[in-house]
């Protein structure tokens, strides 16, 4: 049974995930807050998890031409030399305090997207 609902949880995501919206956040909070699982190991799960998604949603991307390379390299570059030091940090700090952290940042992202909206409506 729970690996009927892990992969309902991962299809649900995938959607997200495809759609470019961040099923992995969604992941996340399914994996922490629902299954129990500590929050370094699901941060793991998640990288994992990461990897097909997104080269799956990439491929259709880069088919439909919405990649810009004069962007995405400089971002790519910067972010996994990032990545790598937040990596190691992560593993280190406490997981309470990376708890709140994710909250805190999972509380951004809701205020971006709730109160946000007006800058999408201009760019069309």
């Amino acid at each position: 049974m729970n690996a009927l609902i892990a992969g309902l949880a991962g299809a649900i995501c995938g959607v997200l995930s495809g759609l470019g919206i961040g099923g992995g956040t969604l992941l996340m909070v399914w994996m922490t807050a629902v299954m129990g699982i500590a929050q370094k190991s699901a941060q793991g799960i998640n990288l994992l998890y990461f990897l097909p998604t997104a080269a799956c949603a990439l491929f259709f991307h880069m088919k439909n031409r919405l990649i810009r390379a004069r962007i995405v390299i400089p971002a790519a570059i910067a972010g996994c030399i990032v990545a790598t030091g937040a990596a190691v940090l992560a593993t280190a700090m406490d997981t309470g305090l990376l708890r709140k952290l994710f909250g805190g940042f999972l509380v951004i992202v809701g205020l971006t997207e709730l109160f946000g909206r007006q800058r999408d409506r201009k760019d069309k």
